[in-house]
């Protein structure tokens, strides 16, 4: 088990190298300024280009001399991200500074380097990672812990074949050996569990996945899974070979999280979604194996209540709206089932961050709104109502996405949206 009070050690890093990296960093800071004056948005985005621009091995010599924990996965990567750590600073106390974490989702290189570049005495990085990353976060971070979540189809366009990604963090972590990091993982996902199968040590953790159809196939050897009744959950095995679900350390059970030693807490969260306590219990997986308490892990999660403005109401003229991110089959299959306004505001755009393909459309069980009225926004608000009609869900159209919102005739509203208008939304609100 790690000690959570023992330090990093500082980084070696040349006096040219930190000249280097001030200019850039000063320079990034610049146009981050620049950015919020002009109300484009936070300016860590273009702060994080500019320094990797300039210093093309920032995002490596940011990551020197941290200890580094690492999440990524499909879903949930931030709101668990803003889960551990919470954890980590109730646990450090009054030592809470010595912590720095990419809060607002920015999970590239670039983003991560942003991040990092604002807190250069921080010794301990609990970073989000994009699934692309990390394989380069394995190599050039050395984290001591890495959490992965799940996989699922996303951004199709850019992500054509999931295993492949898998496949590249198997690599990664065989190539570590036993200096990799303890891999906190989803048993639940066979994709995920063939991906940590190299790695010298694994958590399990047996979360509460409602989505099974990006896992049809074991990933070893092609054969349909096949799923086993046990204990009030399935568990899936391959007859083809012999990748089966791991048996978990950590297990979600309803609401609670059951411990190693068999006993159970209540993670008593402020975001909803049974999805959430899974995360929570892979939060709290890696908070205890980096020597937190569960009782100030705990606390610590308590604390978080709309990460990145995940799960935010805001005000929009007379209309409450809680908005809710939803980016690919699997997140709407959490999301819709927590939207339980009439109407409902469902916003759908497909740029680069959405992904271009929206054929996965066709995948979501939208036919569970029957008997509510549909709000259709964004640019593909048409695509969404072929769609609702088919499924025979009442629906209208507004382009416009603070008029749906606004016109929506309702006192409060919910609102599940793809990643662009999402944005949209929070900076409509305030919130970023």
């Amino acid at each position: 088990m790690a000690v959570l009070t023992t330090k990093a050690t500082p980084a070696a890093i040349s006096v040219v190298d930190r000249f280097r990296l001030s200019t850039a960093i000063f320079a990034g800071n610049a146009a981050a300024l620049a950015s919020r004056l002009a109300g484009k948005g936070s300016g860590a985005s273009v702060r994080g280009q500019i320094i990797t621009r300039l210093v093309p091995d920032a995002f490596s010599l940011l990551l020197q001399g941290r200890r580094v924990l690492s999440v990524s996965g499909t879903n949930g990567k931030t709101t668990t991200t803003h889960l551990l750590a919470a954890a980590l600073r109730s646990g450090l106390g009054t030592d809470a500074n010595r912590l720095v974490t990419n809060a607002d989702g920015a999970n590239l290189h670039y983003g991560i380097a942003s991040a990092l570049s604002q807190s250069r005495r921080a010794d301990i990085a609990v970073l989000e990672t994009d699934e692309r990353v990390v394989s380069d976060m394995i190599a050039k971070a050395r984290p001591e812990l890495l959490v992965l979540l799940n996989f699922s189809r996303d951004q199709l366009d850019r992500h054509h074949e999931i295993k492949a990604l898998g496949r590249s963090w198997r690599k990664a972590l065989e190539a570590a050996g036993h200096d990799g990091p303890v891999i906190v993982a989803n048993a639940c996902d066979p994709l995920v569990v063939w991906s940590a199968g190299t790695a010298a040590k694994v958590i399990w953790v047996e979360t509460d996945t409602v989505w099974h159809a990006d896992g049809a196939l074991c990933p070893a050897c092609g054969e349909l899974l096949i799923r086993i009744p046990a204990a009030g959950r399935d568990r899936w095995d391959c007859p083809g070979c012999e990748l089966t679900q791991p048996a978990a350390s950590y297990r979600v059970d309803g609401g609670t999280i059951v411990l190693p030693d068999g006993s159970a807490v209540s993670p008593n969260l402020q975001v909803p979604g049974s999805f959430n306590v899974s995360n929570a219990a892979c939060a709290l997986a890696a908070a205890v194996e980096f020597g937190v308490d569960v009782a100030d892990a705990l606390a610590g999660m308590h604390t978080v209540t709309a990460p990145a403005g995940r799960f935010a109401t805001a005000r929009f003229g007379e209309t409450d709206a809680r908005l809710l991110l939803a980016k690919n089959p699997a997140g709407w299959a959490e999301a819709l089932p927590l939207a339980q306004s009439d109407p409902v505001v469902l916003a759908i755009d497909s740029v680069a961050a959405d992904g271009k393909d929206v054929s996965w459309l066709w995948d979501v069980d939208y036919e569970q709104l029957a008997g509510r009225t549909v709000i259709c926004t964004g640019p593909r608000a048409h695509d969404l109502a072929v769609r609702l009609a088919y499924a025979e869900v009442d629906h209208r159209i507004e382009g416009d996405l603070k008029a749906a919102i606004v016109g929506s005739g309702s006192a409060a509203v919910d609102v599940i949206a793809t990643y662009t208008p999402f944005q949209a939304f929070l900076k409509m609100a305030g919130l970023r």
